[in-house]
């Protein structure tokens, strides 16, 4: 579903990751880890095509993917169901009851989004991969503000939901989700002066 070869990308104009290489399957999930600023998102942000890499091959059918930054992406003047309805329609699939008991936002939904808490925003933000229908996840931070019991209702998501129905997903985490998933540590990965290139890409 998705194969890394030998990748190398950037941040500000400046290399950060070099030589990545890694391959996703179907039914599969991957967990970067590594320190702040190594180059997660950057990463992320480039297998979706929102930046450019400086070298090597990302072997991917676009239109399979669905990208989550750490920001929750919720519309703060909708309610809860206007704001999955709306993500519904710009991929035009049908928005169902179980995109709310996933995550355990069913009493939520005439709530307008913008007074709930943190978490409740968080898990509104998440119950959008359950109606995008994208066969591959790229997930930055998803269980971010999350408490415990949140936690295991996205991990139950990403396995039974997911994953079990031949679902794949690349998840940036320092978060243990409780699965037992392959991990890859970025940090020897890390560029150094060598590993130069251009980039037009916009530093976020």
């Amino acid at each position: 579903m998705l194969t890394v070869r030998d990748l190398t990308i950037a941040r500000g104009g400046s290399a950060v990751l070099a030589g990545v290489s890694f391959t996703v399957a179907a039914g599969q999930a991957l967990v970067l880890r590594g320190p702040n600023g190594i180059g997660k998102t950057t990463l992320l942000r480039t297998l979706a095509g929102l930046q450019p890499a400086l070298s090597g091959q990302i072997e991917v059918e676009p239109e399979i993917l669905a990208y989550a930054s750490h920001a929750d992406g919720v519309k703060a003047a909708l309610t809860v169901r206007e704001n999955l309805s709306f993500w519904a329609e710009v991929h035009g699939t049908t928005l169902n009851d179980a995109a709310f008991a996933h995550f355990d936002i069913a009493d939520l939904k005439d709530r307008i989004a913008g007074t709930l808490s943190a978490g409740q925003k968080r898990r509104l933000g998440l119950a959008r991969l359950a109606v995008v229908n994208r066969p591959l996840l790229l997930l930055d931070e998803p269980t971010v503000s999350l408490d415990g019991f949140s936690v295991k209702l996205f991990a139950t998501f990403l396995q039974e939901q997911h994953l079990a129905k031949g679902g794949a997903a690349v998840i940036a985490t320092h978060i243990d989700l409780g699965l037992d998933l392959p991990e890859l540590d970025l940090t020897p990965y890390k560029a150094t002066e060598t590993d130069t290139g251009a980039s037009d890409e916009a530093f976020l």
